[in-house]
């Protein structure tokens, strides 16, 4: 009996699948590929999709239901409670915070600031948010703003209990205080006036607000509270044309760069209209530009008077 062909279920010799019936099957298995194979569940290995055109899908476990809604674990890491509470405790964790990448934008909002608001689009792929989860550039800013600070200090010849005055001012005042009351003020007005009808589901998150600010205080204050020191005693303070000149340009400079990175930063997400009008602040700032010319307004002078006045 070893001779013989293989016998089928009944003792009867099986015979060779036909190609019809082969073909029939193998049909069938990619039919049903999609819902779990054809009969019994059992797909046809060699129709199969390749896994390089294979679609990039969610873990089972990312989703609780089939139409793509989120589990409640996955929801809460989503909430603002939960990013901020995350952006704090990096805070405190100096060894988790990427200073170089920090440095790389402080370098480009100066030279290309569109490469900066370019990688918010990437964290917002990977991470499902806009706002920096990484208090790095806060730090950095925060250091800029010390060492400004100590520079304004001196060349106002001011005391170290002056200084110090002076310091808590511009860290609490003038970058966290009216940041705050700006980014709250875009924030209401980007997701009031500026959402597509379309896009309803999305809004514009306060952090990224705030991060919009940050990125267009930080040139204002390098050219403010940095380039402008070395002019300040010997060219601006002196009441002469060219002080107000040079110390009323410096400001319209400043104050541009922050409209125009500002403008960037919204006009970045996808789901606002209408980011255009953010440029307008550049005609009056252009018209109170010519008219502090005309009038010998040096704002620079200004400046230093209310410092010397806020310090007493």
């Amino acid at each position: 009996m070893g001779g013989d062909r293989h016998l089928g279920a009944r003792g009867f010799p099986a015979e060779a699948p036909r190609p019809a019936a082969t073909a029939t099957r193998a049909r069938r298995d990619v039919a049903g590929s999609g819902t779990g194979g054809g009969e019994g569940g059992v797909s046809c290995r060699c129709c199969r999709p390749f896994p390089g055109a294979m679609l990039p899908t969610t873990s089972v476990g990312a989703r609780s239901q089939g139409n793509g809604a989120l589990s409640p674990r996955d929801a809460a890491r989503h909430t603002a409670g939960a990013k901020r509470h995350k952006y704090l405790r990096r805070l405190l964790h100096v060894r988790q915070m990427d200073f170089e990448f920090a440095l790389w934008q402080m370098l480009y909002l100066f030279t290309s600031p569109q490469r900066v608001y370019r990688n918010f689009h990437y964290r917002k792929q990977t991470k499902d948010q806009w706002a920096r989860d990484d208090p790095a550039f806060l730090v950095l800013l925060s250091v800029w703003l010390c060492v400004s600070t100590i520079g304004f200090g001196f060349v106002l010849d001011m005391g170290f209990f002056e200084t110090i005055k002076l310091l808590l001012w511009v860290v609490f005042i003038d970058c966290v205080g009216v940041g705050l009351l700006i980014a709250t003020l875009m924030w209401f007005i980007s997701n009031k006036y500026l959402v597509k009808q379309q896009n309803r589901d999305y809004d514009v998150e306060w952090g990224y607000a705030f991060d919009v600010h940050l990125n267009a205080f930080y040139p204002l204050l390098v050219i403010l509270h940095f380039i402008q020191l070395f002019f300040i005693n010997y060219v601006i303070i002196p009441n002469s044309v060219i002080g107000y000149f040079v110390g009323n340009t410096l400001w319209l400079i400043a104050i541009g760069y922050y409209i125009y990175v500002t403008f960037l930063g919204y006009s970045a997400l996808p789901f606002l209209k209408n980011t255009a009008i953010l440029l307008y602040p550049f005609a009056l700032l252009i018209v109170l530009y010519l008219i502090s010319l005309a009038c010998g307004w040096n704002f620079t002078k200004m400046l230093c008077s209310f410092y010397k006045y806020r310090v007493k």
